[in-house]
């Protein structure tokens, strides 16, 4: 069968902002694509570019292996890629034009690819894949191989006779334990966990155990699985857990679907498989507050050893969610995190500032809830609009010089909110100083003499400082908004 090279267009080192963390995942949406390709016969290999300098590495792979495609196979796993970042997108056409100059056939599947495939068959890719690829994919490489029409195979866009065709989409598959595991095996391990030892965490390995989301919050972009949810059955999950802990030597994962545990009685019963296997683990997960506060969730999750849940708080603002279609209450921020701290679960907020008519008083709710509930972590970003999102469809027209970050650390606002991107940065520093002070505060309340908590008490000489001049730096900025 002919070679198949796999790649994907997420480069760390072109994100500044996580290469600092120094705490990268493998692609794991690609290794389930290789791993089914290899599974019905064709040869396959991985230019993994999660930890390269540029895309002009691959030249060296593509002379020495002679692929007849170079699928660029984006991880619809990591948030990140969702994100559409301009200097990936670069990326992703230069290892395109490079895949030509070998003769390969190019095929896209990404979340950018599904939202702008016209720039990527521009560019010289000979079919995007729009929307889950893997059934797709393996359709689409035996169709030519047997060279035979692509005229009837679903959720593929390509140019004939220099026009582009879009075929009807494919549905999701929803019997996700047909998958075979992911090849591990063709991604360098040990290369990951070295750049983990500087990140002073133990090493992580992510696993997906659900895609899709059926919640409806309307900033959020789902090209790649829609509002379709489909699960694992705990059994694959701890299955794939126990192969992981055996062949890599890990017990600590990034759970890393969108929401964990959504299907009902899904936690309870993966945990009575951990248990029965006698499988010991920590895992970190995303999810919703009113998920959290069903039935004995909790309970569960600490059973089975969950770390920490980043939950999307957004807002402390009741009016800034109802805007967003969140469907949660501030009230289940509150009572999910004091259930969740009285189980030693640390509990990490994404906040997101920026969204439409949100004013003086909502920001100041939201700082008022970090330091008033002292989360373990925060991550903060602006209202980014992405294509098919009502929220794009609300501010599209403003977004006229610019409608993608560079990398994750932009932070500019593409479209006229209450304030400019310099109010933003700026308050996205004062909220994080803000909440290291709370942090500190409560640490020197509960002294003891453990590294972490002097550290914290320490720096508080410098936060509470630099907090209060940007505090009136920001008042300044506001008035010249």
């Amino acid at each position: 069968m002919s070679k198949v090279l796999f790649s994907h267009s997420y480069y760390y080192k072109l994100d500044p902002k996580q290469w600092k963390n120094k705490m990268p995942f493998p692609p794991l949406g690609t290794l389930y694509a290789a791993s089914l390709l290899r599974e019905n016969g064709f040869e396959v290999d991985l230019f993994d570019t999660n930890l390269r300098d540029n895309p002009f590495e691959i030249e060296t792979l593509l002379v020495k292996t002679k692929p007849k495609y170079l699928i660029i196979y984006d991880d619809g796993f990591n948030y990140l890629t969702k994100m559409c970042l301009t200097n990936m997108r670069e990326a992703c056409f230069e290892m395109i034009q490079l895949g030509k100059k070998y003769g390969c056939q190019i095929v896209v599947c990404s979340s950018d690819a599904s939202d702008h495939f016209e720039k990527y068959l521009e560019k010289g890719a000979d079919f995007v894949i729009r929307g889950e690829g893997e059934i797709t994919l393996l359709e689409l490489i035996a169709t030519i191989e047997n060279e035979n029409t692509t005229d009837n195979i679903l959720g593929i866009v390509y140019k004939k006779d220099g026009e582009i065709i879009q075929n009807p989409s494919r549905a999701v598959l929803q019997n996700l334990d047909e998958l075979p595991l992911p090849a591990w095996d063709l991604v360098n391990i040990e290369s990951y966990k070295t750049i983990w030892k500087q990140s002073k965490q133990p090493f992580t390995l992510n696993i997906a155990t659900t895609r899709g989301c059926p919640y409806k919050c309307n900033w959020c972009a789902k090209p790649i699985y829609g509002n379709r949810y489909n699960a694992h059955s705990p059994t694959y999950i701890v299955n794939l857990i126990a192969f992981l802990k055996e062949k890599f030597g890990v017990s600590r994962f990034w759970m890393c679907d969108d929401i964990f545990g959504l299907k009902p009685n899904w936690v309870q019963e993966f945990n009575a498989v951990l248990k029965e296997k006698n499988i010991t683990i920590s895992f970190f997960i995303q999810s919703r507050v009113d998920l959290l506060l069903k039935e004995d969730t909790i309970e569960a999750l600490a059973e089975s050893g969950l770390e920490e849940v980043w939950v999307g708080a957004e807002s402390a603002s009741q009016k800034i969610l109802d805007a967003m279609d969140k469907g949660t209450k501030v009230e289940e921020i509150y009572e999910a995190t004091r259930l969740l701290k009285s189980k030693k679960i640390k509990v990490a907020f994404f906040l997101q500032f920026g969204y439409l008519d949100e004013n003086q008083e909502d920001i100041q709710k939201t700082i008022a809830m970090v330091k008033e509930l002292k989360p373990h972590n925060i991550g903060i970003s602006v209202s980014y609009p992405l294509p098919g999102t009502k929220f794009y469809e609300k501010v599209k027209d403003d977004l006229l010089l610019k409608s993608n970050w560079t990398d994750s650390d932009d932070f500019d606002m593409m479209f006229q909110g209450t304030y400019n991107s310099k109010y933003y940065r700026k308050l996205q520093r004062f909220v994080h100083k803000e909440f290291r002070i709370s942090q500190g505060l409560e640490n020197l309340r509960n002294f003891s003499f453990t590294k972490g908590k002097i550290v914290s008490i320490l720096k508080l000489g410098y936060y509470i400082p630099s907090s209060f001049i940007d505090k009136m730096v920001l008042k300044k900025v506001q008035h010249e908004s």
